[in-house]
């Protein structure tokens, strides 16, 4: 779980760095990026999305940290409950590119599939007995 939120809060920081620089993202051949992130959509309240989803995935990776330390069900616990509220945010977002913006984002697509691999892991280990 904590590698898989790190590529997450990788594409995020980059998101991020690129929107507050004012620039943006490269896509490559793969064109979109720039449209969602020029969207109205790409900012809640003057705050760009991505910085919401740098600050949720360093919460996750703490928590995925702190269960792998110490099985600690609490931190996995929170982390589930962390990842399926993430499921629906990354959900209503990829919603928005797709039947909104009519454009796709990389990035928007690897954070999201990250979000939701979280959650189904998260989800799998819940389902075994606790080891201590």
């Amino acid at each position: 779980m904590v590698g898989i939120a790190a590529v997450g809060l990788l594409a995020a920081l980059y998101l991020a760095a690129t929107k507050l620089a004012g620039q943006a993202p490269v896509c490559g051949p793969l064109q979109g990026c720039e449209t969602v992130a020029s969207s109205p959509y790409s900012e809640v309240a003057g705050v760009p999305v991505a910085l919401f989803g740098v600050a949720f995935s360093v919460v996750l990776i703490a928590l995925a940290a702190w269960w792998w330390r110490t099985a600690d069900r609490r931190a996995l616990l929170a982390a589930y409950g962390l990842s399926f509220l993430g499921c629906f945010v990354v959900a209503a977002l990829t919603y928005l590119e797709l039947f909104v913006i009519h454009a796709i984002c990389v990035y928007c697509v690897t954070y999201a599939l990250t979000v939701v691999a979280v959650f189904v892991l998260a989800v799998r280990a819940l389902r075994r007995p606790a080891d201590r």
